[in-house]
């Protein structure tokens, strides 16, 4: 009976949250030194000693580790005390630290990249390198479907073929069972078109063909051989998949990251004239703050591409 209690509360929270967590649990406990269940007093000796070198999130994030625990443990949270808070605060403003941002992807870095992606796989084509058309078609399906959806590294990585409807010329209809937005789990289906140039439906329905993946994760670990996995891609793979391709296509990788796909669309999409609320809607953001974060809102961007149904300018 426990054990099944435990594995639905262990699904009632995400697998990027659950590690974070047990690493700043295990950051309070055995790197720093302190003990649980903690008082408030060690939590605020706890931030007074990695002021200077962890940024006011990263602290935010652990007294939230700090504050689960001691709930589902049954003890009193000792981060609610106005004394930590205020220490917090203070922080906040003694150490002030800029965000890192990964740069955001424009569309005419992205096509170079698909343009490069494109010219090595049918260069493989011919050359009969079955591995190296696989590697391009994945990554090229990644990159336009991660960009036009704006889609999270574990969320692209979470896509599944039976999850996906897929019509040449038309669009395409992924479903996702649960994701950051959707906090409730009730799982979200997201559209996105079919384009003239830069069209994730064709990259996906090519990356599908050519892999011969008719069912389970979308994108697949590849190895040298040309065998896929059956596994999907990690995560924390994603970065320097796309870091792989930009290096390739001759951009400069280390400035991006996989939030720089996710970046780049809203970019694209606020100087295209999207209204604030059509770009929530179709990304997912709840409020305002978290949309601005993603917005690089300094320029214009040359040009529009045509689609062939749907994303047309707001």
């Amino acid at each position: 009976m426990n054990e099944t209690v435990d594995r639905y509360l262990q699904a009632g929270t995400r697998a990027n949250t659950r590690r974070s967590y047990q690493q700043a649990i295990e950051h309070f406990e055995v790197s720093w030194g302190g003990f649980l269940p903690a008082t408030s007093d060690s939590i605020v000796r706890y931030l007074v000693d990695h002021a200077g070198t962890l940024a006011a999130n990263t602290l935010k994030l652990r007294l939230a580790a700090l504050a689960q625990w001691h709930v589902t443990q049954g003890f009193p949270d000792p981060t609610k005390a106005p004394l930590v808070r205020q220490v917090l605060k203070g922080i906040r403003t003694l150490h002030p630290k800029p965000e890192k941002r990964a740069e955001p992807l424009q569309l005419r870095e992205l096509e170079q990249c698909v343009a490069w992606l494109e010219r090595e796989g049918e260069a493989a084509r011919v050359a009969g390198d079955h591995p190296r058309l696989l590697r391009c078609w994945r990554d090229r399906a990644l990159l336009l479907i991660g960009f036009w959806r704006a889609f999270r590294s574990d969320e692209l990585c979470r896509l599944r073929v039976e999850h996906i409807q897929a019509r040449a010329g038309e669009g395409m209809q992924l479903f996702l069972p649960w994701s950051k937005g959707d906090r409730d789990n009730q799982g979200q289906t997201f559209s996105a078109p079919a384009l003239a140039r830069l069209c994730p439906v064709a990259a996906y329905l090519d990356w599908v063909e050519v892999a011969e993946v008719t069912d389970g994760p979308v994108f697949l670990g590849i190895d040298r051989w040309g065998h896929l996995s059956k596994q999907a891609l990690h995560p924390h793979s994603v970065i320097p998949l796309v870091r792989a391709v930009l290096l390739n296509a001759g951009l400069p990788a280390e400035l991006y990251s996989s939030h720089s796909l996710r970046r780049g669309f809203a970019t694209w999409a606020t100087r295209s004239g999207w209204d604030q609320k059509a770009l929530m809607d179709y990304v997912g953001w709840r409020d305002t703050k978290s949309a601005l974060r993603y917005i690089e809102s300094t320029g214009q961007f040359p040009g529009q591409l045509r689609p062939v149904t749907g994303l047309e300018s707001k």
